[in-house]
């Protein structure tokens, strides 16, 4: 499709940046060339717009065009038009200041890509004869006030139902816009769900609350009628705190709507703004305690996914634990891959994405979304001389400019951070087998991996620059959470080996060979590097968990030195009491390493523990998403005391990925599922899993029990497969359904 030709307009007065306004013009059907065949609306914003034609919402999407690296790439959204008539029709455009002008960071910062929201629109209509009539932005259309006063993404909406907003007699500016357009590829923000109180209570301090069963990003949305003037104030937070609503975990973010009432029936929805909350503190409600659970409903948003995975054990700790993991990546799904959604922060941090991209391709069908999303890292990259950025799009290089200590603006790229931009388009590929995407992404690829090559020290080893490392380490203070007991170098040289392996994988696949060979030998070198300094004849020293892990799931070592990590590893995890022992670089691989040394027991009573720190004693807590913290809340119920504390990270959910495939049982045996593995491996405490996936090549079910001494083994698959399960020679499968039957010790 051609780009349209999309003029920028804003009111010639300017206010304040969270200044919610409409933009409109009126127009009749050109006459004379019959009935109208096609309607298109092409719009966008420097902000985020909601398009209505003849007073009807032109499109169910929200906050478009969401969030990308404006000083590069702005996107425009299209909707067909249905409700045209011959006379008299309006286009009008609500404009809020969104990622664009609102708050983004921890800084109280806000209008850090510019303080004037701007929209465009360009409508074709396209008649029997051929003729086609255009309606766009310009200079003739008006501007007037909106119900909604204010609107800001991190501190909420206030929304006035005295004002009609039907007034549009402003003047509006051109303004200059020379950023290039793009059509989206990532689907749209829409409405999901709405969900009910499930119950309404006061406080101990006798505060009005509301708890929706669901840590859930969205919003609320009121209907109620009083007299007119009255004022209803909402605030979200995610937890309770000694029975009153937990807001210290927002930091800045005031996360609070407000309401004014018109003196007749109102219907609130605030539209340009969401908040990460499962409960709901109402001020000023002017009806009963019981009238308000019918009146107030959470609505859930998010990017249009279709889910495509699906996990179910005889456990149902993990069972809601992997629900945790889903409704997380939901609620980090807005636009952009966010690392939470609730406090001053929801920025695309890359780590978390790095941890998490294997899960979220198996779970929901999240390329085009994370495709998108890359093209954002590609461009920030290469403004950044090919260092990824922590966050993208980068809103920290604009947010924290002068004399900023380390590590934001590092000239050197980062670990697993950086990594993001090799280990999420192989993620994909794994997952899709499409080349093609592959090979949209590589200059990407390549340039992060060369940035490592040039940061390598003579050895081999990667120690240079900032690094968060293994982030999260639950030995840390609440204070520090870079405080982690693996050494910020072994992690750092695994990944750059991982990372080169990968290149090397790519290359070859693209057809370069001399790339493949000069990766090859870089990860061979980084191999020698990280033997040199971290292997002795007793195995890794340091001896941690997460370099344990990161040394066998990477393929640093083999043959016997691997055997010996992997008891060190599963030492480790006794020692322990097969709690966790790893932060956001070694939870992906820790089960993975296990699993591949031999020792499965622990890898599932690692995965089935509920004492802290674990990924069920959220679950036992009462959490309904991923926390940030492994004891984001206390056993005593009270909040984490550091000041970095969230209810809803999916990173630490990444072990899903491995629940997927080992506990599951369903793997790519070649990339996009052209054959898929089959291969469950039981393991205690779970007698029985089914799987399902929506693979690129079609349905994937996979059913295991184990009873009697028997593995019972359903399988149903569109392509060829092959089954492996420990201590059984392996089955090739043809596509369709089978019932297999292996020995198994109990």
């Amino acid at each position: 499709m051609t780009t349209p030709d999309l003029t920028f307009i804003a009111p010639a007065e300017q206010g304040a940046p969270d200044r919610v306004v409409r933009l409109g013009t009126t127009f009749d059907l050109d006459s004379g060339h019959g009935d109208v065949v096609s309607a298109e609306l092409s719009f966008t914003a420097l902000g985020v717009v909601e398009p209505f034609v003849n007073g009807r919402p032109a499109t169910a999407s929200l906050l478009t065009p969401g969030w990308s690296s404006y000083e590069w790439r702005l996107r425009y959204a299209t909707a067909a038009v249905q409700n045209l008539t011959a006379a008299d029709n309006s286009l009008v455009l609500r404009l809020a200041s969104g990622w664009y002008a609102g708050r983004l960071g921890w800084q109280g910062s806000s209008a850090l890509y510019g303080d004037r929201p701007a929209a465009a629109a360009h409508l074709e209509i396209a008649f029997p004869d051929g003729h086609v009539q255009r309606v766009s932005t310009d200079e003739g259309w008006t501007w007037g006030e909106d119900p909604t006063r204010s609107a800001d993404l991190y501190d909420g909406q206030t929304i006035d139902a005295r004002v009609d907003g039907s007034r549009l007699d402003g003047s509006v500016d051109v303004v200059e816009q020379t950023v290039a357009l793009e059509q989206y590829t990532s689907p749209p923000v829409v409405r999901q769900e709405s969900l009910s109180a499930v119950s309404v209570f006061r406080s101990p301090s006798g505060r009005l609350l509301v708890d929706f069963g669901q840590n859930l990003v969205g919003f609320t949305r009121l209907r109620v009628s009083g007299p007119a003037g009255t004022e209803i104030t909402i605030r979200h937070a995610e937890v309770l705190e000694d029975g009153e609503l937990g807001t210290r975990p927002l930091r800045g973010a005031r996360a609070t709507d407000r309401f004014i009432l018109s003196g007749t029936d109102d219907d609130f929805e605030p539209t340009f703004t969401f908040h990460g909350f499962r409960y709901a503190e109402v001020d000023g409600w002017p009806h009963s305690d019981d009238d308000l659970s019918a009146a107030l409903t959470a609505t859930v948003i998010g990017s249009d996914l279709r889910r495509t995975g699906t996990f179910r054990s005889s456990n149902e700790l993990l069972n809601r634990f992997e629900e945790n993991v889903v409704w997380g990546m939901r609620g980090n799904f807005v636009d952009v891959p966010t690392d939470c959604p609730q406090r001053d922060e929801r920025l695309g941090w890359t780590g978390d994405i790095a941890a998490f991209a294997p899960t979220a391709a198996f779970l929901f069908d999240a390329a085009d979304f994370l495709s998108d999303w890359l093209r954002d890292v590609d461009v920030e990259t290469r403004a950044a001389g090919g260092i990824v950025p922590f966050v993208v799009p980068d809103s920290l290089k604009l947010e924290l400019t002068g004399d900023v200590a380390p590590p934001y603006g590092s000239p050197l790229p980062t670990a697993v951070w950086g990594d993001a931009a090799v280990w999420v388009p192989w993620a994909l590929y794994q997952h899709d087998g499409d080349l093609a995407r592959l090979e949209s992404h590589a200059d990407l690829m390549r340039a992060h991996a060369d940035a490592i090559a040039r940061a390598l020290e003579d050895d081999g080893t990667w120690r240079a620059g900032f690094q968060f490392g293994d982030w999260l380490d639950p030995a840390a203070p609440p204070e520090n959470p870079a405080a982690a007991r693996t050494p910020t170098a072994l992690v750092a040289t695994a990944c750059a080996f991982r990372t080169f392996t990968i290149l090397a994988q790519t290359s070859d696949l693209l057809g370069d060979t001399a790339a493949s060979a000069r990766y090859e030998q870089l990860a061979a070198r980084a191999r020698d590097g990280f033997s040199s300094a971290f292997l002795s004849h007793d195995g890794l020293v340091p001896a941690t968990a997460t370099g344990c892990a990161l040394a066998i799931a990477f393929g640093l070592v083999t043959g016997t030195t691997r055997d010996l990590i992997g008891e060190q590893l599963a030492g480790i995890v006794r020692a322990s009491g097969h709690r966790i022992d790893t932060g956001f670089a070694g939870t992906p691989f820790v089960t993975d390493a296990l699993t591949m040394t031999g020792h499965v027991n622990e890898a599932y009573r690692l995965l089935l523990q509920t004492e802290c720190p674990s990924w069920l004693y959220p679950v036992t807590m009462g959490a309904t998403t991923v926390w940030e913290r492994w004891d984001s809340m206390l056993p005593d119920g009270s909040i984490n005391p550091g000041e970095m504390t969230s209810f809803n990270h999916y990173a630490l959910g990444a072990v899903a990925d491995w629940m997927h495939r080992t506990v599951g049982g369903i793997a790519p045996a070649e990339p996009g599922y052209r054959k898929v593995l089959i291969a469950p491996v039981p393991g205690p405490g779970i007698d029985h899993a089914e799987t399902s996936l929506d693979s690129p090549a079609g349905r994937i079910e996979v059913s295991w029990r184990v009873a009697g001494g028997t593995l019972a083994l359903t399988v149903d698959v569109p392509t060829p497969a092959v089954v492996r399960i420990p201590g059984s020679d392996e089955v090739e499968l043809a596509p369709g359904r089978h019932e297999l039957a292996f020995p198994w010790a109990e």
